[in-house]
């Protein structure tokens, strides 16, 4: 990737396995529900009507020697997690990482088909949703979410996207890829899955100096370990209020709907 992203936990009320708090009032299907909820937990006939469905989209791309594969599909459903009076999708963990491809393990769908792939599902969930808007974990990603979103948007379909992107402030200056920005984030999220011992600097350079040899010869051209930023000064108390602020701004644009020319929520 090459943006930025975050998150917050569900819960759990009795015996409802759903991720959230919601409570039986007699029938099944009788469900009130005040949090967010995960789809897949529900059987059929307890989906609410017109729900506000919240799909994740993520990768599975390097993140450095340090952070794992899958930190942008993390830190993206776990900014869904937090939209609340919403039904969280499972996410889609590959993306489009060409990008990314010059080290192990990245595994990238490629635009076309990931944009297929937005469309369809969007086609398909339109047919009991009332809503869907994609939480976006991966800067690559973007593009293409915008395209698909417009198509759908074109065919009559009220959905919408929302970037996890940490916005520059005189607290913090988000760096690009697996630097001090998503470390910290990790670092609230998932201590055990951060590697500080191998974190270490990589490109440090905006990414409007490195575009053009990023374009040519992808992430590996112009860092051999993967990172563009420095982890240096990361920490969980970090990642924590950085992912306050975001979650916030994401529930808020939800709940506000008003999607700009790309789709995209305020």
């Amino acid at each position: 990737m090459v943006p930025r992203r975050l998150l917050r936990g569900g819960s759990y009320c009795g015996s409802c396995v759903h991720t959230g708090v919601w409570t039986r009032t007699g029938t099944l299907g009788s469900l009130w529900r005040s949090a967010v909820t995960a789809l897949d937990s529900f059987a059929w006939p307890e989906v609410p009507a017109d729900a506000v469905l919240v799909v994740p989209v993520g990768s599975v791309e390097q993140h450095g020697p340090h952070l794992p594969l899958d930190t942008d599909t993390r830190v993206a459903t776990a900014v869904a997690r937090a939209i609340p009076e919403t039904v969280l999708a499972p996410a889609l963990s590959y993306g489009a990482s060409g990008e990314h491809e010059g080290f192990p393990g990245t595994v990238s769908l490629g635009a076309q088909a990931l944009q297929q792939v937005l469309v369809e599902l969007g086609r398909s969930a339109f047919r009991w949703a009332g809503r869907l808007v994609f939480v976006n974990g991966h800067g690559g990603n973007a593009p293409t979410v915008v395209h698909a979103v417009q198509l759908l948007r074109y065919e009559g379909r009220d959905v919408a996207w929302w970037p996890c992107a940490v916005p520059r402030t005189p607290a913090h200056q988000p760096d690009a890829h697996a630097g001090r920005t998503e470390t910290s984030l990790m670092l609230h999220l998932d201590p055990a899955a951060v590697r500080l011992d191998l974190a270490a600097a990589g490109d440090p350079r905006p990414m409007a100096a490195l575009m053009p040899v990023l374009r040519r010869g992808g992430v590996r051209a112009v860092s051999p370990n993967g990172v563009l930023g420095d982890p240096a000064g990361s920490s969980a108390e970090e990642g924590q209020q950085l992912m306050a602020e975001l979650t916030a701004r994401a529930a808020a644009a939800v709940a506000a709907w008003a999607p700009d020319a790309s789709g995209m929520l305020a």
